[in-house]
């Protein structure tokens, strides 16, 4: 069982092999997915990235192969060589690439042994996800994430390949950066040769993108890791992947075009779809408005219906002191779901205080009408018009909220540099939350998947933004100094916009969870269950990078 590789050269992937290669003889080398002893004849299913090859050890054609693959077991890895037959009749297996074939193995050699897995890499696997992602290298092996990964190379390779024929460079931005507020916490990394003095792994490039337009790149592109020490999900990780592009010399429609032809591009090399450009675009407003939310996912017609000039006045008081005080009324009509029960409907008012509602009204209706507690205090002429202006049908269920709009103090939601659209310049000084940002997001199925702006150029306004949000010249010059110097050496007009990589992957793939489109992630507790990180470090190490722990287990 010590046979070692040899002269051997793999010929051919398993995945890779077809009807006209029938009479060929190949090398194949990989991991053994079962094998099967049919009295005398065995059968072994051969696995590597690209698929499944069937390979067939007859006693007679090879005694010394046979004897050895009686001895393999699962996950072993082995090399064979043999010619290429097709399938007898009644065998063949139109749901595998290579069902039709299989391979006549003359020599068996096996290049190393294996233990029993702890769960079966198979694509139907049904499993802990903490016991896959502790093994995760055996986790990787199973042909659906295999599938996840190589896609993922595909949409890498499409982007470079359109970005490249954009004018893009590619330009690597440092890793170890200064600590810059960008809407989520840094992870910081101590500086040995500078005690108490801390880098921060980069939230973004953004100010250094930004300098590389300062500095006449034109088109910059880096597939970047990014981190955020952030509350964890199914679509985040602590450290992720950004397709992060910025040019120079463009407005807003220069960058969404530029972009959404590349998704258009990613969809069709990747997984055959059409994505027809330009694509359907939506206002802020218009999507708050009707949606509530600014990633709408289309798909479902779920809007939000304003009810506020029916519900002015009403004899409900929740609903008449909503619009006394300056708020609104909005519904959703959910379609035929009238069957829903009391517990369902209790279950939805549990969940929508989640996202700050003080509650859910509710109305079935049914053939005698509306079935509610709100019903009583409307009028029939009021209840004509709630049903017309909500489409409501028999069968349906009418659900509001209702609730004053509160403004709140002027705060960077992400980064301070977006540059407000130039017909609102004025209401800077006048009204500047009336103002309006020349930002812009790709939504795909309800998930933000990328987003970007045209930057502040001009410094006197980027001075300005940071006026209104409460930053002195001290602290922005402390934070952003290097960028607030570079503006004042003839920064051209720019923008960007950054792709989750991770995020569109895991679209594309049709995953759950971002953690099956990363090869080795982070769980919900931002830990790795592979390598057990983050864990404690020696004392001796601490001492080097001046750092003395409040708390530590005592020796």
């Amino acid at each position: 069982m010590n046979d070692k590789l040899g002269n051997w050269k793999r010929t051919h992937y398993c995945g890779d092999l077809t009807g006209a290669d029938i009479g060929n003889e190949v090398c194949l080398m990989g991991w053994v997915q079962r094998r099967r002893d049919h009295g005398g004849l065995i059968f072994i299913d051969l696995r590597d990235r690209e698929g499944i090859a069937q390979l067939a050890l007859d006693p007679d054609r090879d005694p010394e192969a046979h004897t050895k693959a009686d001895k393999v077991r699962n996950e072993f890895v082995v090399a064979v060589k043999g010619v290429i037959s097709p399938r007898p009749d009644g065998t063949i297996n139109p749901k595998m690439k290579t069902g039709e074939v299989e391979v006549e193995v003359s020599e068996l050699r096996i290049l190393n042994t294996s233990k029993t897995p702890p769960f079966l890499l198979d694509e139907h696997i049904d499993v802990a996800e903490n016991i896959r992602l502790k093994h995760r290298y055996l986790d990787l092996r199973r042909p659906a994430l295999q599938k996840n990964m190589i896609l993922r190379h595909k949409v890498t390779r499409s982007v470079r390949t359109y970005l490249d024929e954009q004018g893009f460079l590619e330009i690597e931005t440092p890793v170890l950066t200064k600590s810059t507020p960008e809407g989520a916490r840094d992870y910081l990394v101590p500086s040995r040769v500078n005690g108490g003095n801390f880098f921060a792994l980069p939230q973004s490039p953004q100010l250094f993108k930004q300098l590389l337009m300062v500095s006449g790149y034109d088109r910059y592109c880096q597939i970047v890791k990014c981190f955020r020490d952030e509350d964890l999900r199914a679509d985040r990780q602590p450290e992720f992947t950004q397709i992060d592009c910025e040019m120079s010399f463009v407005d807003s429609d220069d960058v969404i075009t530029i972009m959404e032809n590349m998704i258009s591009r990613i969809f069709k090399e990747t997984i055959g779809v059409d994505a027809p450009t330009p694509m359907a675009r939506m206002t802020y407003a218009e999507a708050m408005d009707r949606f509530g939310v600014d990633n709408p996912d289309l798909r479902f017609d779920l809007e939000l219906i304003d009810l506020s000039a029916i519900a002015d006045g009403c004899g409900f008081k929740v609903f008449a002191d909503a619009i006394k005080n300056g708020g609104m009324v909005k519904a959703i009509n959910a379609k035929q779901c009238a069957t829903f029960s009391r517990k369902d409907l209790d279950n939805l008012t549990d969940f929508v205080k989640i996202y700050g509602a003080k509650g859910l009204a509710w109305v079935k209706i049914t053939e005698d009408g509306w079935q509610s507690p709100i019903a009583k205090f409307f009028t029939p002429e009021e209840l004509e018009q709630i049903n017309k202006t909500t489409d409501a049908e028999v069968g349906d269920l009418l659900m509001f909220v209702a609730d004053t709009t509160t403004a709140r103090r002027h705060v960077a939601v992400h980064h301070p540099f977006t540059a407000p659209r130039d017909e609102d310049l004025e209401l800077l000084d006048s009204d500047p939350g009336k103002a309006c940002a020349k930002a812009y997001d790709l939504v795909l199925n309800g998930s933000e998947i990328g987003g970007g702006s045209i930057r502040i150029h001009d410094q006197h306004i980027q001075n300005k933004m940071f006026e209104l949000l409460g930053i002195s010249n001290e602290e922005a010059q402390e934070k952003f100094g290097f960028l607030l110097d570079a503006l004042e050496y003839g920064a051209p007009p720019h923008g960007g916009l950054a792709f989750g990589l991770d995020r569109l992957a895991m679209i594309l793939t049709g995953s759950d969870s971002i953690r099956d489109v990363i090869a080795f992630p982070k769980t919900q507790k931002a830990t790795c269950l592979l390598s057990n990180a983050p864990g404690p470090v020696e004392e001796k190490q601490l001492q080097e990078l001046s750092i003395r722990l409040r708390t530590r287990k005592k020796e």
